[in-house]
């Protein structure tokens, strides 16, 4: 149960935080926000702001996303007969279209519609009473989906393709860039909660409870001098030592190391190693740094060490393909049940790691990608005019067809990996 919950928790602030990304940028660019969903599925409530953006919770706590006029498949489609209810102003525009079985105004006007057109000429036609009617509809009037979801209607001007080509590019790294903040905040988090940032600079070390170093009698702070005939200066020195002084020992032999105390003592202690998935280990971390500021930029610091894995891994990929190397829902759940099981500083490091992961796949030069959507705002930029409309959505309709086929082969990897 922690694990389902971890899970929900973690991929529900990666989603929401990259959205409202999207959503923040959009609005500044003179976007119409239509929806801005925390959840999947079947609407539970819903609150409009002054600028028409509908705040929706769903009933599936599964991340979320952001509706913008004209973006992507975000369409209003109305059947030819279908029924609906006309609230107007007393101007006579139509500030309601009610698609639902819901009863929203006693005062509404019933018809069924024949046609209409809320892009441009903003007018809806229909039958009353068996007389055919058109009326002027109003630039910010709503229209009540099937489903009781009450968001704007789209007007040719506020939508995504009539932005200026550096608003829309903003809007489209908006996403990756939050991750990347959320990633750098929750590394930031990590440090304080661990109390400092590892100064691998440092002889210093922090002895592990139940470990064979405080078994000898070394403390926290301590100065490891040397291991065996390897003099130590730093971590990179300790560790070097430890591996070469434990290389062609037997379980139960000692190794000598020389150590100075907070006092300036110098002793010479046998430690005895333990074994550990055949390597050994002597019980001990780096030394702290406990600066308010070496705590800030530790956070940058680890942010940016993942980052780099990150992306040695997708250049590793790319080398050399596997299903293997990709995980989707299935694996970070499992990954999500395991941070659990370790703590909360396990959980913050996994949130951290995804976001940062988050935010560079999504820079990928994929259509169905944010990094897709930025190429073709760079492209526009080059060539000085807009893609037409049709090679766009041709453009990202292959996209989403190789991200849905991969998502699924990726998804029954993860399956068969981790239940069979």
């Amino acid at each position: 149960m922690l694990g389902i919950l971890t899970f929900i928790i973690v991929f529900g602030i990666l989603v929401i935080v990259h959205e409202f990304g999207h959503l923040y940028f959009a609005k500044k660019a003179g976007i119409l926000v239509r929806e801005f969903s925390i959840g999947m599925g079947p609407k539970i409530f819903s609150h409009f702001d002054k600028e028409g953006t509908a705040y929706t919770f769903r009933i599936l706590p599964l991340g979320g996303y952001v509706r913008m006029a004209g973006w992507g498949d975000d369409t209003t489609e109305i059947k030819t007969g279908t029924p609906a209810s006309l609230t107007m102003n007393e101007d006579g525009l139509v500030t309601r279209i009610n698609l639902s079985n819901k009863h929203l105004d006693n005062t509404a006007l019933p018809m069924n519609v024949t046609s209409y057109d809320l892009e441009d000429k903003l007018e809806i036609t229909g039958l009353v009473l068996d007389e055919q009617k058109t009326f002027a509809v109003h630039h910010d009037a709503t229209i009540v989906e099937e489903d009781g979801t009450e968001i704007r209607i789209a007007p040719l001007d506020v939508q995504y393709q009539n932005a200026t080509v550096l608003g829309r590019l903003m809007t489209n790294f908006a996403g990756p860039m939050n991750n990347f903040i959320l990633g750098i905040l929750a590394f930031i988090l990590l440090v304080f909660m661990q109390g400092g940032v590892p100064n691998t600079a440092t002889n210093a070390v922090r002895v592990a409870d139940g470990g064979a170093m405080q078994a000898a009698g070394v403390k926290n702070g301590d100065r490891v001098l040397a291991i065996g005939d390897y003099k130590v200066t730093n971590w990179s020195d300790l560790t070097e030592a430890v591996t070469k002084s434990t290389k062609n020992i037997s379980k139960g032999d000692t190794i000598s190391v020389k150590v100075k105390d907070k006092s300036g003592k110098v002793k010479t202690l046998a430690v005895k190693p333990v074994e550990n998935h055949g390597s050994y280990l002597i019980g001990v971390s780096s030394a702290l740094k406990t600066g308010f500021w070496d705590k800030i930029t530790g956070g940058f610091q680890m942010a940016w060490q993942g980052a780099t894995a990150i992306l040695n891994a997708l250049k590793g990929l790319v080398s050399n393909f596997s299903l293997n190397k990709l995980g989707g829902p299935v694996a970070m759940y499992q990954a999500s049940s395991q941070a659990a099981s370790y703590g909360l500083t396990s959980v913050v490091n996994l949130l951290a790691l995804l976001s940062i992961n988050l935010g560079i796949v999504n820079l990928i030069p994929i259509p169905a990608l944010d990094g897709g959507k930025i190429l073709m705002n760079l492209i526009e930029i080059v060539r000085r005019k807009p893609l037409k409309q049709e090679t766009e959505t041709y453009i990202t309709l292959v996209g989403v067809v190789i991200m849905i086929i991969l998502m699924i082969a990726v998804t029954w990897n993860d399956i068969m990996r981790v239940f069979f």
